[in-house]
């Protein structure tokens, strides 16, 4: 038992969970932040360009027989909670596309960021070349040399076509 407590203890402070826990918390507060801003500062802009529509409020009613309390037709969401009846809640799967869109296009953003800051690392210049080959035996002699020293050919001289 001793064995499996200590094995559960080196995963759980392993670096790797406790980063995704991080992140698990702070993207369930950012997903919170982004059903904010659809519900409250997205939707009633749209919906009052759209004629005053309220999108979380939109849905098709399946109990047609069930009614409110005051005996009237389900219109709203809130009715058909209130009265238990059945709907497709279309306002709110919108409101959800909308989230989703939003998070994906902010996370696509976040990773675009980081590859560009990755490309950029790695984009040291080569460092200059030291050697060349013989084009006689093709052994790596020095850049500058002009005779090679495994086959002594004559090499050419960088920038002339004539033997040194």
């Amino acid at each position: 038992m001793k064995g499996i407590l200590k094995e559960f203890k080196e995963f759980a402070v392993r670096g790797n969970v406790i980063d995704l826990a991080v992140g698990v918390i702070i993207g369930a507060a950012f997903g919170k932040i982004v059903t904010s801003l659809v519900n409250d500062i997205i939707m009633p802009p749209v919906g009052k360009l759209l004629g005053g529509i309220d999108f979380s409020q939109k849905i098709i009613n399946l109990d047609p027989d069930v009614k409110t309390a005051g005996g009237r037709e389900i219109t709203t969401l809130a009715q058909a909670n209130e009265a238990g009846a059945t709907v497709i809640a279309y306002g709110q799967f919108i409101n959800v596309m909308i989230d989703f869109i939003i998070v994906a296009f902010c996370i696509f953003m976040l990773v675009k960021g980081i590859n560009y800051l990755k490309r950029k690392e790695h984009a040291k210049p080569e460092p200059k070349k030291t050697t060349k080959a013989c084009k006689y035996c093709l052994s790596e002699i020095p850049a500058a040399a002009t005779r090679c020293s495994q086959c002594t050919s004559q090499l050419e001289v960088e920038g002339s076509n004539a033997p040194a």
